[in-house]
Parts: C-alpha cells; structure tokens; sequence
C-alpha cells in the first residue's frame, strides 16, 4: 500500500531538467495502475474477479516505456502491465469490465485479464504461449517501414520467455531485416517460482544482443526517470535509424506469479531488499525532497485516482452478464468476406498446376499493393519449386522476402503486417515444415478475429503430399491438423483451373488460409487455363463426372487416382466430388450425391484416424442414412510414417486400396 510516509530512497534519480508538471504526471501515472492494482486485489479476495497477474513492483517499466513512445506506436504488453493499459488512458471501465468478462470490455467474455488487443489504443495484447508476440511485433514494424513511417513497435516478455524459440527468431528476424522493435524483456528474478539461476546462464539478458548483432542495454526498471530518459532518447533514435534495440530492465514482482501462488518460494531477505527499491516510494520520496509533492497534493492526487476507480468499477458492476447465442459466436470466428465473382473470358493457355500457382501469385501481388511474400529461398532463388522466380526482381525484396529458417516468428511476423493494416503470405518450403510454426497457427491466427475483433490477413502456402519418394518429411499431407481448428480455412486443389482462382481468392479474403498444392501435381497435370485474373469460391465442391451407381468423395491427388481407376475398371456411372475447398465444407453437394446414389466412398491420401476422410463419413452417417444402400466406406493411407523407398511408398498410399475397396462398394 501507497503511503504519506517518509520513505527510505534507495534509488538515486536524476530530473534530467524535466518540468515539475512532468515528473508529476509520471508519479501519478505510476500511482494509477498500483491503486487499481490494490481494489484488485481486494476484489479477488471478495471473489469479484477470478485471478490476478500483479505487476506491483514493476510499474516504472510499463509506464515509462509507454509514455515515451508516440501515441500511435504500437505496445505489445504481458498481463504484468497494467501502466501501459492506463498510460493509454483506456476508459477504466472498460478495463474493468473486461476483467468480469462483460460486454464493454474488448473480447465480449471471450478472453480474460490482459488477453485482448484494441487498435483504437494501439495495444495487442498477449496468448498464454507468451512466445509469438515477439514475431508479431517484427510484423508490425515491417508494416511501418513498408509504408515509409518513421515508428517503433514496443514488445514485452519476462525473463522466462527468453528461453523460448519464438523470441531467438523473432530477435534474428528483427536484426537481419533491421527492424525498428523494442524488445523489452522484464528481468523479475523468477519464472513463476523458477529462479534466473535455473533458467539461463549468461550473466545479463542484454549479452544476448550481441548473439544477433543487436544493440543493447540494461536498465534499471524500478527508476522511472532511467526508464523514461533512456527509452525516449533510445526510440527516437530508432525512427530515425531502423534497427532492433533490445533492452533488460532490472525488476523484481513483489507477488505471486498470479495470486493463487504466493511468493514461499523467495527468500524474505529478497523479498525486504526489493521492497527498499520500490519504484512508487523511491520516486515519491525524491519529489518529497525536491518540495515538488508534499502531503496535501499527494491526498489530491490520490482522492482523484480513486474516484475515477471507484465511480469505473460500479460502471462495470453495473453492467448486465454478457448475453450471446450460438450464431452470434460462430459468426464472430471468421472476418465477414463477401466474396466477389471475377470471370475471365480471355483466351486460355494449356499450363500446369505449379504455373497455375506462379500465376495467381503474380496477378494478386499486382492487384494488392499491401501484399508481402515470405518464405526461405523464394526471393532470387524463386523458392525450391520455382514458383516465385523472377518475382524479386519485377516486385522488389521489400515485397518478395526471403526469411531465415524460423517458421514460427515468421507466421508471427504475418500476423504483424495484418495487424498494420497490410497482406501476407507465408511459403511453408514443405508442408510437414508447418509443425515448427503450429503454435501462431492455432492458436494466434485461428483464435484473434473470435477473441478481439482483428482479422488475420494471412495465406500459408502449403507444398505437401506422397508419390514422389521424399520420405516422412517431405511428404506428409496434413490437413487434417487444421481442418478442426475454428478460425483456419483451408483449400485443396486438384487442378490448374482451381488452384489459380482459388489462390487468387485466398488473397481475397481477409481470413486465415492454409493453401496445399500437392507437390506430385505440380508439373503432371496440365490444364487450359484462363490468362486473365479469376476467382473462384470457397466451400463449393466440383462435380467432376456425374453418376447414380456410387458417390467418390476426394481431393488433391485422390481425384486424379479415382479418374484413372474409373476409366480402368469401367465404371462408367459412379459420381466424382472433388471437394476443393476443405473448410468451409461444401456439406450441401457431399448429401445431394449420396442421397442420389445411396452409396459413398471417401478417398484420402491422409492415414483414416482422425482424417477429413472419418469426418465426412460421419457427416453422411448422420444426414444420409435412410439413403443408404451399403455402409459408407473409406481409404486412406496406411497408419505409419511415409517410408522412401518407391515399393514402400506404393504399399503405404491408398490408390491401390481403393480399387478394392470401390469394386467392393459397388457390388454390394
């Protein structure tokens, strides 16, 4: 608790000539957060609030790194940064009612605490994976220096964070690409109860800039007027030269990592030397001595905080429990697209698939000049299928970027340019390389539309698929990862045709897409295609050849495996749905085509345990079965890695299963 009382000063200011209305409004802006922070605290006791993140100890941090940046610079705060939320001046109202999960906070009750974003205050919150912010403030910083602005963007992690693979490559990124990011790392001493000692063994944090040729310092993160001098002069500095700075600010957390652990883990002697070092205290008891504050203005100071707390919290107290309903929440899940139709009656040119992929590429990089591909080698290189060579020099490097090899900051980094109000496009080199940026994918992408209202303006390229004698992991077809996650959508074409107008749709849209384009079909199928610009919509299956015997339900190579099998054994009458578009599900066609011919087969190239193949089979089961003349059977690939060899990778893909498996469907 904040008191009138002397205080012994154990931290040695210097007024840097500042006006005495500045070192003012700095101690009443580090004043706020710990008030609120105190009525929190009691609430959580009263059971008025569910959890507590206390940043006690820390405020010179947030508030001073906040206050020196420019107002529409964007923040990247933790959950222990309450000063950069207040410094913000976010209607405590709103703070507060996004603490009891009401509708005027910012994720209407879908997020909790410090888990929301709002670009009106330039603020992107953080996920609980802590890592990924770094990589999305990379891609914010991208934004502003694709755009020409002279900005910095400000992101923060605790000590702990630091071992996580997001923040080396988002460092990297940061400093190979010159990046203006500040990143902040709060050293407090512990990773919830796991001291610095056990966690790394360089001497400071700041040493590790030099690992990236990054600029670096240490402050002291309880001197606000260190704080505030040092991130002022260091961010101007950065507008004016874009680079990377990578800052530790010496802090300790005077709480709990929330408020549930209690702090027995730390020693009392600590504990009573960072007390002396309290920021709030130190600071008030300078401005004490220099006659700048003194009993009756700090009671004013003080009255006014707590009536605009006290009058905010019966605001958020006040306020009804958020009411929804099922269509409400689903159709908060997805960015409202429109899709527009675009025909091309030009002439057609008899191209292949991988052509089909360049080209679509090349027409939306022309048609949206906010668009930024990145991927490991597809500048001059052209990427390792060619598909963007020649990019680099008709669009530039600053549009056609290579990346390091770091998947995961590199979706982050996606993220970002979403968030700075541009489009991005991620080439995953091989599909089964996805697994190293899963986390941004599922978790940030997928989730932030639903949680905070910010679309995710990203494609991620997806060259995958069997038949071509890569081994297990250049192989892999998996879409099913994603085809379950709420927030993704994903696309799957099987010819020229839909690949570029579904690839040009996908730029359209401004939601999340992953994009496979089967490797084995990039130069094996030709097609006539369109020369103009087209697009083609999502969540529509094509009718390939129409039938009453049996409906073939597939996509990506399975569809050119069931036409070759067809023809082989003459069946002449069955039904052929490439579905195309995996999610959005074209559910509508699926039905229609079994309830005509009473009998269905799912072929996929994927293993069948927890495949797209078992989903849809369970979809007709449910909507088709008074239909059904036969059970509704599936193929898939066998349940095993995808071995290299060419006899092991024939026995361990499904084409030579489904023969079977389809003669037996049709003489049932």
């Amino acid at each position: 608790m904040v008191s009138n009382k002397p205080h012994s000063q154990s931290i040695i200011f210097n007024d840097y000539g500042y006006s005495q209305e500045k070192l003012l409004d700095l101690y009443s802006s580090m004043l706020k957060p710990r008030m609120i922070e105190e009525k929190m605290l009691i609430l959580l006791r009263q059971g008025k609030i569910s959890k507590w993140f206390s940043g006690i100890g820390q405020e010179a941090i947030s508030v001073g790194v906040t206050k020196a940046m420019q107002e529409d610079e964007y923040i990247l705060p933790m959950h222990r940064n309450l000063g950069v939320f207040t410094s913000r001046n976010i209607p405590l109202n709103r703070l507060f009612s996004q603490w009891q999960g009401k509708a005027s906070g910012f994720t209407k009750g879908r997020d909790r605490s410090f888990h929301f974003g709002t670009q009106e205050f330039k603020i992107v919150g953080m996920i609980s994976h802590l890592g990924p912010q770094m990589g999305v403030a990379d891609g914010i910083a991208l934004g502003h220096i694709l755009k020409n602005e002279q900005k910095v963007s400000a992101v923060f992690t605790g000590e702990g964070g630091t071992s996580e693979g997001d923040f080396h490559e988002a460092l990297n990124i940061a400093s190979v690409w010159d990046l203006p990011v500040l990143f902040c790392i709060e050293n407090n001493g512990y990773g919830l109860s796991t001291p610095t000692t056990e966690q790394f063994r360089c001497k400071d944090l700041a040493d590790r800039g030099a690992g990236y040729g990054m600029e670096s310092h240490i402050i002291d993160g309880n001197n606000i007027l260190e704080v505030y001098e040092k991130i002022s002069g260091i961010t101007e500095s950065m507008r004016v030269d874009p680079r990377p700075v990578l800052i530790e600010f010496k802090t300790f957390r005077m709480r709990g990592h929330e408020e549930a652990s209690g702090t027995k883990y730390v020693p009392q002697k600590l504990m009573d030397e960072w007390e002396q070092k309290d920021p709030i205290m130190n600071f008030q008891q300078h401005l004490y001595d220099k006659g700048i504050l003194n009993d009756e203005l700090l009671n004013e100071i003080r009255k006014d905080i707590q009536a605009e707390i006290d009058e905010n919290l019966q605001l958020a107290f006040s306020e009804n429990s958020i009411e929804s309903n099922s269509t409400k929440e689903l159709n908060d899940v997805f960015e409202k697209f429109v899709y527009q139709e675009v025909s091309a009656d030009s002439e057609k040119e008899n191209i292949r698939y991988v052509d089909a992929i360049s080209r679509a590429l090349k027409e939306s990089v022309q048609r949206h000049d906010n668009l930024v591909l990145m991927g490991q080698d597809i500048a001059d290189y052209g990427g390792v299928f060619k598909i963007t060579e020649g990019f680099s020099e008709e669009f530039g490097k600053d549009r056609i970027r290579n990346t390091p090899i770091c998947e995961s900051a590199i979706v982050g980094t996606a993220m970002g340019l979403s968030i700075n109000g541009m489009k991005a496009m991620v080439e995953m080199q091989f599909s089964d390389f996805v697994s190293s940026g899963f986390n941004p994918i599922v978790n940030y992408l997928a989730k932030i539309k639903y949680r905070w209202d910010q679309n995710a303006d990203v494609v991620i390229r997806m060259p995958c698929g069997g038949g071509v004698g890569a081994g297990p992991f250049h192989s892999q077809t998996n879409e099913a990862w994603f085809t379950k996650i709420p927030g993704l959508k994903v696309v799957y074409p099987a010819f020229p045709y839909d690949a570029k107008g579904l690839l040009n749709t996908a730029f359209n849209d401004p939601n999340p897409v992953l994009f496979f384009e089967h490797k084995a079909l990039y130069r094996s199928i030709r097609q006539d295609v369109p020369v103009d610009y087209y697009t083609l919509p999502f969540g529509k299956a094509s009718i390939i050849k129409e039938g009453s015997q049996a409906s073939i339900i597939t996509y990506g190579a399975g569809v050119h495996w069931a036409l070759e099998i067809i023809e082989e054994m003459g069946y002449n009458n069955v039904e052929l749905i490439d579905l195309r578009s995996l999610q959005p599900l074209d559910v509508n066609s699926i039905c229609e085509s079994v309830t005509k011919t009473g009998k269905a087969i799912i072929l996929t190239e994927d293993s069948l345990f927890g495949s797209l193949a078992s989903e849809i089979a369970a979809l007709i089961s449910e909507n088709c079965f008074e239909s059904l003349d036969a059970p509704v059977m599936r193929v898939g690939s066998l349940e095993t890695p995808i071995p290299f060899a060419q006899n092991l990778e024939k026995e361990y893909l499904p084409k030579d299963r489904f023969r079977d498996k389809l003669q037996d469907l049709i003489e049932y």
